[in-house]
């Protein structure tokens, strides 16, 4: 057992002034096969997903169904971090990427007033069948884009 006097985020914490909390961790698998079968359905993709992720998605060619998933995963993932499950529609969650290729999230309607002024921090992955992803929701942080 470690035994720590000071707690680990009181450095980079007290320098900036921050007051950095984990409220919530969320974590989602999702089956590629699963959106493979959904891939060329419109119903199913303007109904989950909102219209910059169905182009994001429709882009990645023979890779779509794998994309699909993890923006899916991604998606239930930040309600678990929520504490709400799906309480709302999930294109109230809309996922995008960086230039750089990293996912972070954009919050609109009932998603949004969930969320309050709470940050969202997100990563996914695919490997093999599936497709996971990790949201951390974090209180009192600087907005990292």
């Amino acid at each position: 057992m470690i035994y720590r006097e000071e707690p680990r985020n009181k450095g980079r914490a007290a320098r900036e002034g921050e007051g950095n909390m984990i409220r919530g961790v969320g974590f989602d698998l999702c089956e590629i096969s699963r959106m493979e079968k959904q891939a060329e359905n419109a119903r199913f993709l303007n109904r989950f997903f909102t219209e910059v992720e169905v182009a994001f998605i429709l882009s990645k060619g023979k890779n779509k169904a794998q994309t699909m998933a993890g923006i899916f995963a991604a998606k239930e993932a930040l309600t678990k971090a929520l504490g709400t499950g799906i309480a709302f529609e999930l294109k109230d969650i809309g996922v995008l990427h960086t230039d750089a290729g990293q996912p972070y999230y954009i919050l609109t309607g009932e998603a949004a007033k969930l969320a309050g002024d709470d940050q969202f921090r997100l990563s996914i992955s695919h490997d093999g069948c599936m497709a996971g992803a990790v949201c951390i929701r974090e209180s009192g942080a600087e907005r990292r884009e």
